[in-house]
């Protein structure tokens, strides 16, 4: 072997650092970065707030019906659910709480 050969095996070569747009797709150590740990939340809880009962109003039958002579009926049925589900009043229309059917009154000449 020749001088130049023996120095060329007695040296490594350097190679020229790759740029990182050259290495897409390529991750190294050095791109690679730690995130510093999170510091744990510390998270005072709150004493229970007392649950308060919803009290439903229960509706009488004195508010669907007038008892007279005979018995009255002050709200119509609803005519797709059919007796026993009383038609709730609006105003200008009747609605039916079950299925969402809705009638509407009809106006008269002094209504207008």
């Amino acid at each position: 072997m020749s001088k130049e050969a023996k120095e060329r095996a007695e040296k490594p070569e350097e190679k020229p650092e790759a740029t990182a747009e050259g290495r897409e797709g390529v991750e190294t150590t050095e791109d690679i970065v730690e995130e510093p740990a999170k510091a744990e939340r510390v998270i005072e809880k709150q004493p229970p707030v007392p649950a308060v009962p919803k009290v439903k109003k229960s509706r009488k039958a004195s508010s669907y019906y007038r008892v007279g002579e005979g018995l009255e009926r002050l709200r119509p049925f609803c005519e797709r659910c059919g007796p026993g589900y009383f038609m709730a009043d609006h105003g200008d229309r009747y609605a039916c709480g079950h299925c969402g059917f809705t009638r509407y009154k009809r106006l008269e000449k002094g209504d207008e």
